[in-house]
């Protein structure tokens, strides 16, 4: 129970990868902020994982929402230990390129799944004490040319390197994750079976991520076993990058 007593708020919890995190933190006996912009998901989510959970709406690409989001976990809790930023527009996401998307679909695409971590971070930071810890959700798409949504990620890199430096003679740790292939239904939408497949060839370990896989590496960056550790980024993908 390495988080009894603590409080976590995890944006984009409605689903997916983010509800994996926020079911195993309320696991090892934290207090959860479901925050997710999908009020009838959080919601089934938060009722699921019981009396430790706490449903809130929240739309991280507008800072007064994260701002509200943060003053709702002080609300039902009392404090705020721990912010996992997960949340990002990738579901139905459009496929198209960089010298051609539509401007307004990029700018909001990149408020939501750039400045959205900025914007939770910025609305947690001034409630958070020593021995608080961030988590931000990478992908192993930041090291590939994947259109925005590897600039998105690239850009959460630095955001973690810099929020690290940043925050540090504070007391309150940050990093990120970078999932490689992670089976949910988010990506079975917008992933043809025929890439999934070929794709999968390509790891070392043979098979998607599932959101059981990632969950174990965020509880450790966020717990006082990674208390020496900040500002990096760790990719958790079944072998599909080798960075040396």
């Amino acid at each position: 129970m390495r988080f009894e007593d603590k409080v976590a708020i995890v944006t984009g919890a409605g689903q997916g990868i983010g509800e994996g995190y926020a079911r195993a933190l309320a696991a090892e006996g934290a207090r959860v902020v479901v925050a997710d912009i999908n009020v009838e998901e959080g919601e089934r989510v938060a009722k699921e994982i019981g009396d430790a959970a706490r449903f809130v709406k929240v739309d991280v690409g507008d800072p007064a929402s994260a701002e509200a989001m943060a003053a709702s976990a002080l609300s039902a809790f009392g404090r705020i230990d721990y912010l996992v930023n997960n949340a990002a527009i990738f579901q139905n996401m459009r496929r198209e390129g960089l010298a051609t998307v539509d401007l307004e679909y990029l700018n909001k695409f990149l408020q939501v799944n750039l400045m959205g971590a900025l914007y939770c971070t910025r609305a947690v930071v001034p409630h958070m004490t020593s021995g608080a810890a961030i988590v931000n959700q990478s992908s192993t798409a930041a090291w590939m040319a994947s259109g925005y949504y590897g600039l998105a990620k690239a850009g959460i890199n630095h955001l973690t390197a810099s929020l690290a430096a940043e925050l540090g003679d504070r007391g309150i740790r940050v990093n990120g994750v970078a999932p490689g292939p992670t089976d949910t239904p988010a990506t079975r939408d917008i992933m043809p079976e025929e890439y999934k497949a070929s794709m999968t060839r390509t790891l070392a370990i043979k098979r998607m991520g599932t959101p059981e896989d990632l969950a174990p590496m965020v509880l450790f960056l966020l717990s006082d076993d990674a208390r020496w550790l900040t500002g990096q980024v760790v990719s958790v993908d079944g072998g599909q990058l080798v960075r040396l």
